[in-house]
């Protein structure tokens, strides 16, 4: 098999970069590890950045979206017996975030994809990059018992935290930088109206809670669990009351609860390798970095590094412009590191890390710490504007 550019991975960045790339005319082939209804599987993100929203569109795969998803002004954070909104259009000069599932994104762009006859090949295993470092890098793979050879120009590692890609840069060329968070969030999906049209950030005495949704019919809300937990010792009807205890009350006495469709515990980290590229070979989203969720900035980031490789391989094959390629690691890593910041510092401020010392500060002192941030940030528009520039997402950087 040949192609121009070998991408590993059929998530939503993998499948998002293949589609621009098919729309400038540059050949591109997908390999993954499982099938497409796994993929399908994975309950994710639901809050996307204008940048994103703009790409999508770019990509031709926006229709669902623009007419099923939610625009969203504001959002509201929620601790001390106090309510804040966030009015993200006021503070940004008109600037919004849609909530639409990942899972309808990649829906979305999976039926494009077959639309347009692009390949695709599911349930490939055994997945090896080979010859990173040449102008001739091949991947090869198994399916169906017999040995694959794909050739290409570049490789596009699409293929999250615990893919093959990141795995290819020797341990002496990349730096991994990593913090781990001592709880997780324990999600539930249901087919219920959410509790409230924005979502709600909730910081409470027993922890953290999200009040999040995925349309006007089905809500996805959060809850800060310790990490020794598992789902099964939660009921649906443990969460609804412990959820309930942490929302505001007003919101919590009127909220519709059903059974869940999905239940799951996400641990937190922070992760970030640097760099970002190796040879002719790039690494896209979670594969290079990982952000706590509390931001809503994990898949917004991939979207972004996306950005920046459409941009680069457009140069590369229209204008014959190779030396552009060198620039990828450093124009994503800038606004990875703005993401991660923002994510670990509202993290920190809304979630209550316990008996945990925290950067060699004793627990009591750090909470009071993070309690005087958040007051400083809402009680002022300077401050709220800080947080809104932020959710919104930072604008996205030119290739050179």
């Amino acid at each position: 098999m040949r192609t121009q550019v070998a991408i590993i991975g059929a998530g939503p960045s993998g499948l998002l970069l293949g589609q621009l790339l098919a729309k400038q005319g540059i050949d591109n082939v997908i390999i993954e590890r499982v099938s497409g209804d796994y993929v399908l599987g994975r309950i994710r993100a639901g809050v996307l950045e204008q940048g994103m929203v703009d790409l999508l569109r770019e990509a031709g795969v926006a229709e669902r979206m623009d007419r099923e998803g939610e625009v969203h002004t504001g959002v509201e954070l929620a601790f001390n017996d106090k309510r804040v909104r966030i009015a993200l259009d006021e503070l940004t000069g008109g600037d919004t975030v849609m909530v639409y599932g990942q899972t309808e994104v990649t829906r979305d762009l999976m039926d494009a994809r077959q639309e347009a006859g692009l390949t695709t090949v599911y349930e490939a295993s055994n997945v090896q990059l080979h010859d990173v470092k040449t102008d001739a890098p091949y991947v090869t793979f198994e399916k169906e018992g017999e040995q694959v050879r794909l050739d290409c120009d570049y490789i596009a590692g699409c293929d999250g935290f615990h893919g093959v890609s990141r795995k290819t840069i020797p341990d002496e060329i990349k730096t991994e930088h990593e913090r781990v968070y001592p709880f997780g969030w324990l999600g539930l999906l249901s087919d219920t109206k959410p509790c409230h049209d924005e979502l709600i950030y909730c910081k409470t005495d027993r922890g953290f809670a999200l009040a999040s949704m995925r349309s006007p019919t089905r809500s996805r809300y959060y809850i800060q669990v310790p990490l020794t937990d598992k789902v099964e010792e939660w009921s649906d009807d443990a969460f609804w009351t412990e959820l309930k205890r942490r929302l505001p009350a007003d919101v919590a006495a009127t909220m519709e609860t059903g059974p869940s469709i999905e239940k799951s515990i996400a641990p937190l980290r922070s992760f970030v390798c640097e760099p970002m590229q190796y040879g002719n070979m790039f690494l896209v989203g979670d594969a290079a970095h990982i952000v706590p969720p509390t931001g809503a900035k994990g898949l917004n980031l991939a979207a972004s590094d996306v950005a920046t490789l459409y941009k680069i391989m457009t140069r590369v094959y229209k204008d014959g412009d190779k030396d552009c390629v060198t620039q990828y690691s450093e124009i994503c890593l800038r606004r990875v590191w703005h993401g991660e910041r923002f994510s670990w510092w509202m993290t920190n401020m809304m979630h209550d890390f316990g008996d945990v010392e925290v950067n060699g500060t004793d627990s009591q002192t750090f909470s009071r710490f993070m309690e005087s941030e958040l007051n400083f940030y809402t009680d002022n528009e300077q401050g709220r504007r800080v947080i809104a520039m932020q959710y919104v997402g930072l604008p996205y950087e030119d290739v050179k």
